[in-house]
């Protein structure tokens, strides 16, 4: 069942969650934020994602558990960075000071410290605030989920698994977003091939929530991991008006449609939903969007399909104001895959020059990672530019560390 009851100041205070705000409509937004996060989609009733965040902040601008959803779903999207856009940065300072300046909740502290640590480049960080205070209040799904999605940012499988799995116990199906655990468990469960008990979880969640988009995913990945094709086309198609209601995920389920038909040689059928959804989604701005764009064109010319410079082209344009992020290494590898597919060398080029110069002249844990990261883009150019033992070279001493950059086993260790 869908969630759709906006919870109230009171219903938060007795679920054990309560909010720092007198505002029972920015109680309400925040329910209802957190359930379109949690499951996928834009509710229309409350006019999506975005409509939501902007009247939330505007129900209570001092309601600091508004600040810190908002701005952890910006940092999560991995679309912005607050070392170039400035505004991100103030919203983020301002979030810091309005949370020093008003009598909050120990949980409500960490979770304005842990989207701080995660907007800094400091995923790990942000995940042991998360868990800490998912060991005080196991039931806090924003927590659960921005740890979630951090995990898979850092390629942490076993934790992504384990922090569903240690909180499920105190769930139950009458608090709110209950049916949304069992996809995010199977699809950690899919991550450590516990294919099984990860296909009995996301068939679960299914049962609960037939539109739950990340169900659907993870057990779209069981499919792809046990070579299952087939039977993947045939679930994904005879689901998609289910599936499909979930905007943010639809996309990369479509991804994972069209990788079933590269695997079994029909790479027409591939391309074709690359022209009809992926291609045409790579324009909403979301980055799993476009990197979902990004590897299918390359993965089809892996394949010796010619997709032509045309899509090229319009994925190198919506990838270049981008060049200078350095986010992560998932991304930028992907960035250099449209550089280097639209023969765009120059664009190419200019990637490695910015990640070099980050790395020299960054710190922290985000300058580690792209630090880390340097040889695999490297490896992505030579390759491009025919020099294939030096990419070969490049990459060679680091093939078993792939997975730290993040994304799942379908995206760094195709079959």
């Amino acid at each position: 069942m869908m969630h759709s009851h906006w919870r109230d100041c009171q219903e938060w205070r007795k679920s054990g969650l309560p909010l720092s705000t007198t505002s029972n409509e920015a109680a309400k937004l925040y329910d209802a934020l957190l359930t379109q996060y949690t499951g996928w989609y834009d509710d229309d009733s409350v006019g999506g994602m975005e409509k939501t965040a902007k009247g939330l902040l505007s129900a209570d601008p001092d309601f600091v558990m508004g600040r810190a959803i908002v701005n952890g779903l910006t940092a999560a999207g991995t679309a912005k960075s607050p070392l170039l856009d400035k505004q991100f940065s103030r919203e983020l300072d301002d979030m810091v000071k309005l949370a020093e300046s008003q009598p909050i909740t120990p949980r409500e502290k960490k979770h304005v410290e842990a989207v701080s640590l995660f907007s800094k480049g400091e995923l790990n960080k942000a995940t042991f605030v998360w868990e800490e205070i998912l060991l005080d209040h196991p039931t806090d799904m924003l927590a659960l989920k921005f740890a979630h999605d951090a995990y898979f940012y850092l390629g942490q499988a076993r934790q992504m698994r384990d922090s569903v799995a240690a909180v499920m116990p105190s769930w139950n199906a009458t608090i709110p977003l209950y049916g949304y655990l069992h996809g995010q468990l199977a699809f950690g469960l899919c991550e450590t091939d516990h294919w099984r008990e990860a296909e009995k979880y996301a068939r679960k969640g299914l049962e609960l929530i037939p539109r739950d988009g990340w169900a659907t995913h993870a057990l779209a990945h069981v499919m792809e991991m046990q070579g299952r094709p087939r039977e993947g086309v045939a679930f994904l198609s005879n689901t998609i008006d289910d599936w499909t209601t979930c905007k943010w995920i639809a996309c990369h389920n479509f991804w994972h449609w069209a990788l079933y038909h590269i695997e079994q040689g029909e790479h027409a059928a591939a391309l074709d939903i690359y022209d009809s959804e992926i291609g045409k989604r790579a324009n909403s701005g979301q980055m799993l969007d476009i990197v979902d764009a990004c590897s299918m064109l390359f993965r089809l010319e892996l394949e010796g399909v010619k997709v032509g410079q045309e899509r090229w082209d319009d994925v190198v344009e919506i990838v270049r104001p981008h060049v200078d992020d350095h986010l992560l290494v998932f991304n930028d590898s992907h960035f250099l895959m449209a550089f280097n597919g639209g023969k765009k060398k120059s664009y190419s080029d200019q990637l490695l020059e910015s990640l070099r110069n980050f790395v020299a002249n960054s710190e922290g844990a985000q300058r580690k990672r792209q630090q880390d990261g340097l040889p695999l883009l490297e490896s992505l150019a030579a390759y491009a530019e025919g020099r294939y033992a030096d990419a070969v070279d490049l990459i060679n001493p680091h093939r078993y560390d792939i997975e730290k950059f993040g994304g799942s086993n379908a995206q760094v260790k195709p079959n």
